[in-house]
Formats: C-alpha cells, sequence, structure tokens
C-alpha cells in the first residue's frame, strides 16, 4: 500500500477523529462554570496539528478484532487527549516555545495553566477509558501511563550519562512511548475479542511500532528538514539528549572522534549548535544513522509479523492498512 492510498483510507477516520474530539470539548466547554481560558487552551493544545496516530490504532485493532461499535471513537480520542496532556508536560519540562510551529500553551498562557491543561485531559481520558473501554482498558492504560512517569525519571537519571548504552536507551522508550502504544493497540481490540493470543500480538505490534517511532524522531532530529518537521535541526544535540545515532557513535567511534562529541556534550550549549554539522559528520562516518535506519526497520518487521495472526480475518481491510501505517512510520519526513 502506497503512501497516498493510505492517507487516504485513513481520512476518514481522522476526520471523524476530530469532530469527536470538537463535539468532546464543545460540551466541556458549555459545562464550565464562570470565566475560564480552559476551553480556549484546550482548543490550542488539542487542534495544534498532530498525525492521531494513537486514536488511529485504537480504531483500526477494534475494526480488525470484529468490532463494529461507534463508541470506538469515543475510547479513541481518549487516547489523544492522554498524548497531548503528556506533551503540555513536556513542555513545561524542557521550557519549550514552540511546538509543530506554534507557541507552546507554557509560552502563550504560561507553565500553571499549561500544567492545569495536561492534568484536566489526563483526568478527563481516564474517566474515557473507563467509561468506553470498560475495566480491563484502564487497567492496561493506568499500567503504561505509570511506565510513562518511571521512564521520564529514568532519562532525567540518565541526562548526563554520556556512556549510555542501547539497553538504557530502550528502556527509557519502551517506558516513554511503546509500552503506552502496545496498550493502545491492545484496548482497542478489547472492544472486539477476548482472544489472549490476539490481544498479545496486537499490544507487540503497538510496541514495536512505538520503538520504531522513536527512533525516527531521532533520525528526523539529525537529518529533517525543520519546514516538515516543525522543530528545529540538531534540537536533540543541543540539548544534549542522548538518542540512538549518538549512543551508537560512541560506542563505535575512535578515540578523537569520541572525545570531540563528549566535549562538545560537556560543554556549552551555544558550542554544540555551532559544531552541529562536524558532530553530525561523525555520527555519519560511524554508521550511527545507518544502524538506527537498519534497527527501526526490523522493528517495524517484527510488527508486521505480529498481525500474521489475523491472516484470516475476513475483512482484510483493516490488517493491510496496520501494516501500512507501519511503513508509513518509517518513510515519514515529519
Amino acid at each position: 500500500m502506497d503512501r497516498t492510498d493510505l492517507l487516504a483510507r485513513l481520512q476518514p477516520e481522522k476526520e471523524k477523529i476530530e469532530q469527536a474530539m470538537h463535539n468532546d470539548l464543545k460540551v466541556l466547554a458549555g459545562l464550565q462554570a464562570g470565566p475560564s481560558q480552559l476551553p480556549e487552551i484546550l482548543r490550542h493544545a488539542v487542534f495544534n496539528g498532530g498525525k492521531r496516530i494513537r486514536p488511529l490504532l485504537c480504531i483500526l485493532a477494534a475494526r480488525l478484532c470484529g468490532s463494529n461499535n461507534e463508541k470506538v471513537y469515543r475510547l479513541a480520542i481518549a487516547f489523544e487527549y492522554l498524548h497531548v496532556a503528556t506533551l503540555l508536560h513536556d513542555d513545561v519540562i524542557d521550557h519549550a516555545d514552540t511546538r509543530r510551529g506554534l507557541p507552546t500553551v507554557n509560552n502563550a498562557w504560561g507553565l500553571t495553566p499549561a500544567i492545569l491543561a495536561g492534568d484536566f485531559l489526563h483526568a478527563r481520558s481516564m474517566y474515557m477509558i473507563g467509561r468506553f473501554g470498560g475495566n480491563r482498558c484502564l487497567e492496561l492504560i493506568n499500567r503504561a501511563t505509570e511506565a510513562m512517569v518511571e521512564g521520564e525519571f529514568l532519562q532525567l537519571h540518565n541526562a548526563r550519562n554520556y556512556n549510555q548504552s542501547e539497553e538504557d536507551y530502550f528502556a527509557v522508550i519502551n517506558g516513554k512511548t511503546a509500552l503506552f502504544i502496545g496498550a493502545v493497540c491492545e484496548a482497542g481490540g478489547v472492544l472486539g475479542s477476548d482472544n489472549a493470543e490476539e490481544l498479545r500480538a496486537l499490544n507487540l505490534y503497538g510496541a514495536n511500532l512505538g520503538k520504531a517511532f522513536q527512533i525516527k524522531d531521532d533520525l528526523l532530529d539529525y537529518l529533517g528538514d525543520a519546514a516538515k518537521t516543525g522543530k528545529a535541526v540538531g534540537n536533540d544535540f543541543y540539548e544534549g539528549k542522548m538518542t540512538l545515532p549518538l549512543i551508537h557513535t560512541l560506542q563505535h567511534a575512535d578515540i578523537d572522534e569520541k572525545n570531540v562529541l563528549l566535549e562538545l556534550l560537556k560543554g556549552d550549549k551555544q558550542e554544540r549548535l555551532a559544531h552541529l554539522d562536524k558532530a553530525r559528520d561523525i555520527i555519519d562516518r560511524n554508521n550511527g544513522f545507518a544502524y538506527a535506519r537498519q534497527l527501526a526497520a526490523s522493528l517495524i518487521d517484527d510488527a508486521v509479523a505480529s498481525l500474521a495472526l489475523f491472516s484470516k480475518v475476513p475483512n482484510k481491510l483493516f490488517r493491510d492498512t496496520l501494516v501500512g501505517l507501519a511503513h508509513y512510520v518509517l518513510s515519514r519526513e515529519k
């Protein structure tokens, strides 16, 4: 399935997701007592772009498992709310000024409104998951959310550890990204199936997709087009973040090149910015980018293989769309 066909298949679902969120937030705005910035902040945060990958995965997994229940859209938007809540809090932690080319909530409204809006979306998402997905889905997502926080703490612990291993890296991204996306896929499946093997397969698909998604983000940070990604190229290196291409390079570069990178990482941010091209060249020469691409491709292969269990499903369309979405993760430019 090519990219154009995939996006055409997903567009009707994306439109239903957008409409479901508009309807939900309109109702919430009507329930607000007195003057409040919250509805305006939520509109800015929720509708500031976004690929809607998580709700789409929930819907596709539910349909793959045979569910035609329309409440899947209410469940699916809960996962987008939870994702946006984490972005709001991330922007506060990172003191970010922009996201997707627009001012962050903490920049436009302040730190306290950003934190409170994130808290609100987290609470709203958990309510909706419990109501529309039941206790099983709520338990899945609660565990994944706990893992997100643990992943953030682990990242803080490793922040100035420039001798990180791949195991350290994957421990962080498993917690922050992969386990949540796996849980989203499984939660969608719960609406249509109680087959433990099918649900495990969906979780595995999502977890591998999540890991590959993060590795692709690592690559785009160094090699992407800022006009498409909405982020400055080299921001991870500027911030001193240890992503997979850099970790691989530090483990395989000769002593001179390793020392160049370490001196930049331990030094001033502006020095890192000034020498971004040099760092990128060192990473490229030591196959840091090539290795990351290869590993992301392997994870996508594993994700697709996990869907083989559904080869006899009467409606092959949803399986093919999930396969196409997995391959899209590798080819995306933003």
